[in-house]
């Protein structure tokens, strides 16, 4: 019992235990599971950590754009230096295809020029042979004009054998 003469769990306070059974068996004063859980509150470090997981994630996120830019520029001098290694291949194919022509003309200069000396040697030899026969017909020609001459007749030769 009080002091007051009454008789009460709290005293006379029983504003007090209304508000504790109200808590308790959610009573529905803004207290309790009656109404809508209240907002989070956020503290300091979960601020800090909030900052520092986005400036990470911007990091990340800037990370993989230089690498992407990279990869693009990495792709793009490959495919520069392919297009540059099959013009040098096709320069040295055509370079390759300008010696054998180059060559062969070569080749077909020298045949013709060997042939030309071969002809030309001929040709000397042909009027040489020419000549030749010239000469031995008009020796002919002289000799039948002057009539028969023996340079070393038979008799004269017995004769001189004889003696």
């Amino acid at each position: 019992m009080n002091s007051n003469g009454g008789s009460s769990f709290f005293g006379s306070d029983w504003l007090g235990a209304f508000l504790i059974i109200a808590i308790l068996f959610g009573g529905g004063f803004g207290f309790g599971g009656g109404r809508a859980p209240m907002p989070d509150v956020a503290t300091k470090e979960y601020v800090m950590d909030t900052v520092n997981n986005q400036g990470i994630q911007n990091q990340l996120q800037q990370i993989l754009l230089s690498s992407a830019n990279n990869n693009y520029e990495l792709s793009q001098r490959l495919n520069d230096q392919t297009m540059a290694l099959t013009n040098f291949g096709y320069q040295l194919q055509n370079q390759i295809a300008q010696i054998g022509f180059q060559m062969e003309n070569c080749c077909c200069s020298i045949k013709t020029q060997m042939l030309q000396d071969k002809y030309e040697n001929l040709e000397n030899l042909y009027r040489t042979a020419q000549n030749e026969i010239s000469n031995a017909q008009q020796s002919q020609y002289i000799l039948g004009a002057l009539g028969r001459f023996v340079t070393n007749p038979p008799v004269a030769a017995a004769a001189a054998a004889g003696s």
